[in-house]
């Protein structure tokens, strides 16, 4: 009996010790360009962790590249097994993984870019691709042989690499079904509640169009619903976002802009990156690692078009809390 109980101690998986390293915690910062914070990103490894044979350390770099490479200095001292780095500033970025590579810590960058380091990402240039692509289609089935107008909105001014690649993805999948088509402009300057009086401004210049609208976050594409209804537009606009955040999808008890019961919703659908479902990925991928796989340099995340059909597929009812 003895010696099968050894037997079974060593069947049981090591466990190793990972820390995440978050972009910003910071209440009510939201994180490259759509509606999620870092607590949702945290909250999606503590989920996912629990299933797996890891022990999590969590750091916040708050935003700031000083306290990313103290933060990396502190996952060092702790004989972390592995790094999950989450960090924009290039040169705060190499800088950790110099360190890490003197400590011999193996690392894997979350979005953005670290020297010598395997990357998790959301493919942005896709998720825009998919919305225009969806909107072309709607205005083809929809309202053919009319011509449509074009408006996106969002905070275009952003430097966010992020942002442009959406809107160039944007731009790319309308003109895939709509060939020559184009978008109008209105920048909320990352505020998203301008995004209503924004489009108020050009409903009232383009009266009996049929108009296209592309969101580049979920409360913009709220606060130009709104605009739509109070202006009467709801049978000649269409929007569709990006993110598919709580704006959209909400909770269990919420009301939900997307829902097959929905049906007079002018919000066709949101392009979901599941930012608060990283950590089911990105933990499997930082355990081939440490078993000593190579992985790929880059591991995409594919983005997905959500809409009232198949949002309880990805965001069931009783999963919404």
């Amino acid at each position: 009996m003895a010696a099968w109980g050894m037997c079974l101690a060593r069947a049981e998986p090591r466990r190793y010790r990972i820390a995440l390293a978050n972009l910003d915690e910071t209440p009510g910062v939201t994180l490259d360009g759509l509606g999620f914070t870092g607590a949702d990103v945290r909250s999606g490894f503590e989920a996912a962790a629990r299933r797996l044979p890891v022990d999590m350390m969590y750091f916040d770099n708050a935003g700031d590249p000083g306290r990313a490479v103290a933060n990396a200095d502190a996952a060092i001292a702790a004989h972390v097994d592995l790094l999950i780095e989450y960090n924009a500033d290039m040169e705060a970025n190499a800088e950790i993984a110099r360190r890490l590579s003197a400590a011999r810590i193996p690392v894997i960058a979350l979005v953005e870019p670290l020297p010598g380091a395997p990357r998790y990402a959301p493919d942005n240039l896709e998720a825009g691709r998919i919305a225009g692509r969806a909107l072309g289609s709607f205005a083809q089935e929809t309202w053919p042989d009319t011509k449509v107008l074009g408006v996106l909105i969002g905070d275009l001014a952003s430097p966010s690499q992020a942002v442009r690649e959406r809107t160039q993805g944007i731009a790319q999948g309308a003109q895939e079904a709509l060939p020559g088509f184009s978008f109008a402009t209105l920048d909320t300057g990352g505020q998203s509640m301008r995004a209503g009086a924004l489009l108020t401004k050009f409903l009232l210049t383009e009266r009996g169009r049929r108009v296209l609208i592309a969101t580049l976050d979920d409360l913009s594409a709220i606060y130009a619903r709104n605009a739509i209804a109070l202006n009467g537009r709801q049978s000649d606009c269409i929007i569709v976002s990006q993110g598919c955040d709580r704006n959209i999808h909400g909770g269990m008890s919420e009301k939900k802009e997307l829902d097959p019961s929905n049906r007079g919703s002018v919000v066709l659908g949101s392009v979901a990156y599941f930012v608060d479902r990283y950590g089911y990925e990105v933990l499997p991928l930082a355990l081939r690692l440490l078993a000593g796989e190579t992985l790929p340099p880059l591991t995409v995340r594919r983005p997905v078009l959500i809409t009232g059909a198949n949002i309880f597929q990805e965001y069931p009812p009783f999963d919404m809390n």
